[in-house]
């Protein structure tokens, strides 16, 4: 029999070790290299730099200094901006006296107002958006950005007539995309018709609604809209008593507007 070939033999013997015991040995010399780098933190933590040889501490708080560098390179995340909505209380300012429409019970447009701004902000921050509540003359409608913004209003508290009851709405048509302010009424009438069961009174939309104020100080590009919510006369029930369908009835039309939901939609 001839001899073996002895570097053929030791080829065999290498291989011949198994794939695991490889890979546990692998493992073994990470654990080795990861304790060996952390002894040696610890020791340039904890050891006075006198004790060390040369420069030898130096060179440490070189390298810490280095992996402090790179833990800073990577800053942390904000949080991403959730979309915002402005809601403007009508006639509600420190500098004004002015209530809006006042009842002979001392009931004022400006409580009613404010009630159901309340509500509409909560419902929409419920739903996942910012929510300014805006005064009558904020100074922060100055080129105010937002998706969408809605002033309230009450109609008058004297009787004037059995037809004196039911909600309107004007909308910013000289902003940059009017079509789009069409939308935003068309959603809120719809909606709000639906949330009270109040009639649209298209007819009555007064000069001082389609020329507001707040359509001429906020930026071209917020769509905003001006509804008088009710009269607080033969309104007055559902005005005072039924703030939460009103609410829900403007803040469903936003929401409607901003999802492009159907506006033929029932809404259950």
């Amino acid at each position: 029999m001839a001899a073996g070939n002895p570097m053929e033999s030791s080829r065999k013997n290498q291989n011949s070790v198994p794939s695991a015991q490889r890979h546990g040995m692998f493992y073994q010399l990470q654990i080795v290299l990861i304790v060996a780098f952390i002894t040696a933190t610890l020791f340039t933590a904890w050891t006075p730099a006198s004790l060390l040889p040369g420069n030898l501490s130096e060179r440490f708080a070189q390298v810490l200094a280095f992996q402090a560098t790179e833990t800073a390179a990577f800053p942390t995340p904000t949080a991403r901006p959730r979309p915002l909505i402005g809601i403007v209380v009508g006639h509600w300012d420190d500098n004004s006296k002015d209530p809006g429409a006042v009842c002979p019970d001392g009931l004022t447009e400006l409580e009613v107002n404010q009630g159901i701004a309340t509500r509409v902000k909560q419902n929409l921050v419920d739903q996942g958006f910012d929510v300014d509540l805006l005064r009558e003359f904020d100074p922060k409608l100055q080129g105010y950005k937002s998706i969408a913004l809605v002033s309230i209003h009450a109609d008058s508290c004297q009787y004037v007539n059995d037809d004196a009851t039911g909600f309107k709405i004007a909308a910013a048509l000289s902003n940059q995309y009017p079509e789009r302010a069409t939308r935003l009424t068309a959603c809120i009438k719809d909606r709000y018709s639906k949330a009270t069961g109040l009639d649209y009174h298209p007819s009555t939309v007064t000069n001082d609604m389609s020329s507001y104020h707040a359509f001429d100080e906020i930026d071209i590009n917020t769509n905003a809209v001006i509804i008088e919510v009710g009269f607080l006369n033969l309104d007055r029930q559902i005005l005072t008593k039924g703030q939460d369908q009103i609410a829900s009835g403007i803040s469903d039309g936003v929401l409607c507007y901003i999802r492009n939901e159907d506006i033929s939609t029932e809404k259950p």
